[in-house]
């Protein structure tokens, strides 16, 4: 699978970024957007199955928008903000509808919503804009951990699949996943700061 909502991995390459936003991966990336209201359409429906596979695609699409632009070379100025914020819009609605929906508890909002809307509010008041920071290796193993529980999760409410053992490994793989994920905020948090008072020190430094 690929990285969940939150806080994921960019796809990079070597080479320069392209300045047009219309690429392949781009696409991709809106495609996942797009399905992010229809998932909570199907969960207010009941339709857990349809739910689960459009679950398991906004997973994949961000996997398969950083294999193509890698593949392709069509890393964009644009998709290296856009997935990002793809990614954390995606799993803070995802977390917030498992909880309305008595789903999930309410500990996967405030331990996902929480500290990405921090994040994304720090971003906005230090830079003006998003950021792009190197992805840890605890953030990806958060997303790995997000993205198989999450859909797991709503399986167990799918006809057919309502084993205690499932819901079990679900919860176990989304309670970890939020313990992963506050350690990657704290990272990310930092690192953000960090890259500002850099930056902040090259301005003064640099003759005017």
């Amino acid at each position: 699978m690929m990285k969940l909502i939150g806080a994921g991995a960019q796809p990079g390459s070597e080479g320069a970024e392209l300045a047009t936003p219309w690429t392949l991966p781009n696409l991709i990336t809106v495609i996942r957007f797009l399905i992010v209201p229809l998932f909570v359409w199907l969960i207010t429906q009941q339709r857990y199955g349809a739910a689960v596979i459009a679950l398991v695609i906004m997973g994949s699409t961000d996997w398969v928008d950083g294999y193509v632009a890698r593949r392709l070379n069509q890393v964009s100025v644009v998709g290296k903000w856009l997935d990002p914020v793809a990614d954390r819009t995606a799993l803070m609605v995802v977390a917030v509808t498992f909880v309305v929906a008595g789903i999930a508890p309410a500990w996967l909002v405030w331990t996902i919503v929480i500290p990405d809307a921090i994040i994304i509010i720090n971003a906005l008041i230090l830079f003006r804009g998003p950021l792009h920071l190197e992805v840890v290796t605890v953030g990806k193993v958060r997303t790995t951990l997000l993205l198989v529980g999450a859909p797991l999760l709503l399986l167990h409410r799918v006809e057919g699949f309502g084993q205690q053992w499932l819901l079990i490994v679900a919860q176990a793989l989304l309670a970890a996943g939020c313990v992963l994920h506050l350690i990657a905020f704290y990272a990310y948090f930092t690192a953000a700061h960090r890259k500002y008072r850099l930056e902040r020190a090259d301005q003064q430094t640099c003759p005017s």
